[in-house]
């Protein structure tokens, strides 16, 4: 028979095969090994419990004595034959596991606790190929059924095996020695700018307060009042790691849609205001710098999703099949409040599992997350207006988790020219902070905190340095720190 084109015998076969040898990867023997190091010596706990957990173990019967011992070790309490066969009995697992004639089977087999980590890291090994066997299972599950969503289905796929790279990277202790070697071999950040090691801001001062800018694993948040620019601030930051040090940049745009996102970015680049851009009435001599800043900004690593509803899952998802394909560098994320966490019965204990999420991405894919938060209305009724940590909605998880939080301030958002010179009378008229934005460091886990002033270019909503500094060989750096911006 023929069907689509092929004869049958030819056709894919959709019904999953079986393991080869019929049962999934697994060493009795080693599992055995362990059990019988941790019987006969009281140094292989602390040598297999960062390795091994009872889970682990494909005779479940073994798991079950496994989980015995370290029942005793966290009581203090000697792990011989006897004492766990006791502990097995009062978990009425004594008989189910072969009674202490198959403890004593064990201890007869290995008269050594030699080796014990190897044996640990085959039963680890193995565990994990098994899940992974599991996990191919329901991904094989979910193509099989369909669907319309297939999106939903490629995310659930990535999260279920990143899940697995996870659990399997979990690491144990490391000498000093070792992570000093690692730091001192480490390429320091090229001369050129290119990207190795810290994420510059591109803004001097703000880079000189962050020690270097922002560190890999590092969960930064950047707060505001609505309107005040933190979405212009964070394209800043993605536009000088892209072009600035040819870095690669995700953005997660919640609020506004990837359009709108470019044309902010080619209206700052080109320093082209947006609603001229927009209806095409800007001049010839902006159609050149139009033209230019469209070049640079095309070569720009930066990659927009504007998906309206996201969870961090499929953030982390997406991000780590950016990494694979392309690198990362940096994450950027507008903004904090909009994204979606698990079930919890509060907001807060939402925003919670929210934050720790992003933290916990931030380590696993050694990249800043800098994620852009509303501040809460607090902070329009006191005087002055100036944020602080107690004005971040669900302001708990938030500061914790975050390794930097900062505050964009604007006093002239809050004081007019008038009311400004009637308060500073010994001020000229002309001091009023017109476009002047204060970037407040108030955490920094790292590091010190404090208060930075850039200029705001209302027109292209565009940050700046406010002062020009000259370079060590010469020239001058301003307007964001690199390439002249």
């Amino acid at each position: 028979m023929v069907l689509d084109g092929r004869p049958a015998s030819l056709r894919p076969d959709p019904r999953p095969r079986p393991a080869p040898t019929g049962l999934p990867p697994h060493d009795i023997a080693a599992e055995e090994a362990v059990i019988a190091a941790l019987l006969l010596d009281d140094d292989a706990y602390p040598r297999v419990l960062p390795i091994v957990q009872p889970e682990d173990f494909f005779r479940e019967q073994n798991g079950w004595v496994y989980e015995a011992c370290l029942a005793l070790a966290e009581r203090n309490e000697p792990i011989t034959i006897p004492t766990v066969a006791h502990e097995l009995d009062r978990n009425s697992r004594l008989d189910a596991s072969g009674g202490e004639q198959y403890l004593a089977e064990i201890a007869g087999k290995y008269f050594t606790a030699v080796g014990v980590e190897a044996h640990a890291r085959i039963v680890a090994r193995d565990a994990l190929y098994r899940r992974l066997i599991q996990a191919a299972g329901q991904i094989a599950q979910m193509a099989y059924e369909g669907g319309p969503d297939v999106h939903r289905v490629l995310s659930h796929a990535e999260t279920t095996l990143l899940n697995l790279r996870t659990a399997e990277a979990a690491g144990d202790f490391r000498r000093l020695r070792d992570l000093l070697d690692e730091f001192l071999e480490a390429p320091a950040e090229e001369e050129d700018g290119e990207l190795s090691g810290a994420v510059r801001t591109g803004f001097m001062d703000l880079d000189e307060q962050l020690s270097g800018g922002y560190k890999r694993g590092d969960l930064v948040i950047l707060a505001a009042r609505p309107g005040i620019g933190k979405t212009s601030l964070l394209l800043n930051f993605g536009r000088n790691a892209a072009i600035g040090q040819h870095g690669t940049v995700a953005v997660y745009s919640l609020e506004m849609s990837g359009e709108q996102l470019a044309m902010r970015m080619l209206s700052s680049e080109s320093d082209v205001e947006m609603a001229r851009l927009r209806l095409g009435r800007h001049t010839e001599a902006e159609e050149q710098q139009v033209m230019r800043a469209h070049g640079r900004l095309a070569t720009a690593s930066i990659y927009i999703d504007d998906s309206a509803v996201l969870t961090v899952p499929e953030i982390r998802a997406k991000a780590r099949r950016l990494q694979a394909e392309h690198g990362l560098d940096l994450v950027l994320i507008d903004y904090l409040q909009l994204l979606h966490g698990g079930r919890a019965d509060t907001r807060a204990n939402e925003v919670s599992q929210i934050t720790r999420a992003l933290k916990e991405m931030a380590r696993e894919l050694n990249v800043p997350v800098v994620a852009a938060a509303q501040l809460s209305r607090a902070v329009e009724s006191r005087t002055p207006h100036i944020p602080m940590l107690s004005d971040l909605r669900e302001s708990g998880s938030i500061e914790q988790d975050a390794d930097v939080v900062m505050f964009i301030y604007r006093e002239d958002q809050y004081v007019k020219p008038e009311d400004w010179q009637a308060q500073h009378p010994g001020e000229p008229g002309g001091a009023h902070p017109t476009g002047l934005a204060q970037i407040i460091v108030a955490k920094h886990r790292n590091g010190p905190t404090g208060t930075i002033t850039t200029r705001w270019v209302a027109r292209t909503a565009k940050f700046e340095d406010l002062l020009l500094r000259p370079e060590p060989g010469g020239g001058a750096l301003g307007r964001g720190g690199f390439d002249g911006f």
